[in-house]
Parts: structure tokens; sequence; C-alpha cells
């Protein structure tokens, strides 16, 4: 798919918006027609419930809901924004942030030769997201098999995860009009998903760039139960730009990709992000919530955040990841983005010292001035 400039990218993707979502398809999976790939390995359909992560219930909640209109408007904004081909790359990290190999079963044998290790999946991640009232939004996650040289238009896909939000398939889901968002995903292993309560959870915070609305990463926290507490298990990573309209995931930007491979490349200098940081957030607050619940993240006030270097996972790309014990025996997950010196995307998670999801929040922070 050829490059478009900014200018004609972004009045093409509105055009085209309206144009899919207009004509909507109720059934997801029979949405994507695979005829046009060589092979697929294996198909990952998730069906989710986290009961050890539902919030508590509480007389008072510390920020209320905007009313149905308000969410059902920022809903169809999200909706325009975060629909359409995605297309990048994604790697997976250890919870010190160093890369994991591909399996050699998928590396080439050119590579192998010549000793090249292979870290980086290329990916597609088609989504689309209704923008009424019904709250619909699903996305496939595909990993296309490393090619040697420019063979991206003909790529094989080597796996499929489908993902369908729903009340009853996810937890948790935080959304804002820019197209950012926050999922909690569980993991069973056995793939009998009506067993609980799970011990595995994916928390998936998706930042676009506010300087470019068709630029964005997702950082996924594997986090894990041990003796009642919440660790971090690693980290998953995809750096990703918009290519068009929702398509089904039938064309990839091959040799026009604006991304490229990055998990060998240098990890984020701590000293840029540590110290002290200020920034209007988008809140969400779950206590007062009913067990599977989406709900829009509401401006809210000004927070400072006192960021050190204990647990914290830097990351390539100007990332990092951290996952720490905070007052009252809560815990808080937390991924960022730093887009510029001095200004950084951020996304929070905060668990209750039982494991109930309190909030959700994004914010763009800014570094304090030095005192």
């Amino acid at each position: 798919m050829a490059a478009l400039s900014a200018s004609a990218h972004v009045s093409i993707r509105t055009f085209f918006h309206s144009s899919f979502t207009n004509n909507k398809i109720s059934n997801f999976s029979q949405q994507f027609k695979l005829e046009n790939y060589t092979t697929i390995t294996t198909t990952s359909k998730r069906s989710i419930s986290i009961p050890a992560l539902a919030p508590k219930t509480t007389e008072n909640s510390a920020s209320q809901l905007q009313s149905t209109t308000n969410s059902v408007k920022g809903w169809a904004e999200f909706a325009k924004n975060v629909s359409g081909e995605w297309d990048g790359f994604g790697a997976d990290f250890s919870k010190q942030g160093e890369p994991i190999e591909l399996p050699e079963s998928v590396v080439p044998g050119a590579y192998r030769e010549w000793e090249v290790k292979v870290f980086d999946w290329q990916t597609q991640c088609p989504t689309l997201a209704h923008d009424d009232d019904a709250f619909s939004f699903m996305y496939k996650f595909i990993r296309l098999l490393p090619t040697v040289g420019c063979e991206a238009d003909a790529a094989t896909r080597y796996s499929i995860d489908e993902r369908n939000i729903s009340d009853a398939n996810v937890s948790a889901f935080g959304y804002q009009s820019t197209g950012c968002y926050v999922a909690a995903w569980s993991n069973n292993h056995d793939g009998n998903y009506n067993t609980a309560p799970y011990l595995s959870w994916e928390l998936e915070h998706c930042l676009i760039d506010p300087r470019d609305k068709e630029s964005r990463v997702r950082i996924v926290q594997v986090v894990r139960l041990q003796d009642s507490k919440l660790v971090l298990q690693n980290i998953k990573v995809f750096c990703e730009h918009w290519y068009g309209p929702f398509r089904n995931g039938d064309q990839l930007g091959g040799c026009a990709m604006q991304d490229s491979a990055f998990a060998s490349t240098k990890a984020l200098d701590p000293a840029e992000v540590i110290g002290v940081w200020e920034g209007k957030h988008a809140i969400s607050s779950f206590n007062n919530a009913p067990e599977k619940v989406i709900q829009e993240l509401v401006d809210g006030s000004t927070r400072k955040t006192v960021r050190d270097e204990l647990d914290l996972v830097v990351l390539p790309r100007q990332l990092w990841c951290c996952l720490k014990d905070i007052e009252r025996g809560e815990t808080c997950c937390e991924v960022g983005w730093l887009f510029e010196q001095g200004r950084a995307m951020t996304s929070k998670c905060i668990f209750s010292d039982n494991g109930n999801l309190k909030e959700i929040a994004i914010a763009c922070e800014s570094a304090a001035p030095a005192q």
C-alpha cells in the first residue's frame, strides 16, 4: 500500500471510517477472510472473565461517570480514531526488559547462516469499533513470519489472536476519545475459559502519539498472582502506524511501512524519566462499578508523580514499564512513552490490596521544573 501524505491520510481516514462503520457486521469472526495468505499456524479466540480483578463495591466513588449522552459521544470519537488497519512490529521482553529471541523454527535459514538474531515480529492489528451506543470493539492481532529483504507483501501468517470486548468478555476497559485505551485480559493456559479464578492477566495499554494520531504504541504487562500479590511476569511491546480503513487485515503496508524492527535498539535512559512529573489525568474509578464494565476516562485533576529507578524497566523506543507497591498496600501497574524530552504519555492501573481494580488513568505528563 503506497504511503500517503499526512494531510491526505487524515482526510481519507475520516471518509473511509464512516463508510466502513455504517455498513456494520454483527459477527466479527466471519469478517476476516483468510484466503489471501499462505498458512495459519495458530488461532486463538478469547472469552474473558476475571473474577480476581472484579471491582469491589463501595458506597462512595472517587469520580463519577459522565452522562450517557456524553459517554456515547466520546465512544463515537474513540471508534473513529481506533478503527482501521494498524501495521507495525512487535517484540516480547523479559521482566528485566531484555528482548526475547523469536523461536528458531520461524527464523529464515539465511539469518541462521549469518548468525543474525531476530527479535521482532512484523504485525497487523485490524481493529473495528462501531460508533454507536452498543460499545462494540474488536481486533485481530496477527504475527507474520519473518522474511529476508522486502517480501512483506507476500508474508505468511504465523498466528492470529482475536479479541472481542463486551461486558461478558473483559473485566475492565477504559477508553479516551483520542483512541487510547486500557484493557484487562485474562490468561487461562489450559484453554478452559470457564475455569476460575485466573492466575495471570494481560494489562494492555494503548497510547496514541499526541502529535500524530496515526502513530501508537501498545504495551502489555503480563502479570500474575504470587503469594496473593501481583508481580510482573513479562512485557510485550507493539509499535504501529495506521495504514488505512478497516479491511479485515487483507492488505499490508508492505515496503512502505513507516515502522522498523526495534527490540534490540537502545533502551530509554532512566535519567530522562525519574524525578517529579505532573499532568492532567483522565480517570475512571472502578470502586462502585459493576463486575464487567466499559468506562470512558474522564478528565480529572492535575496530579504529581514522583518516579524513581526502583522497579523501573526501561525499553526501546523511549518506553518504560513499572509495577510497584504504593500506599495502603495497593499496586500500581504503569507504562510510559517519552515522546519528546520532558513530555510523556503514561497509563496506570491501580489495584487494591486484595487484587481488585480501583482505577485506570491516562495522562500527558511534563517534567516538573527543578526546585
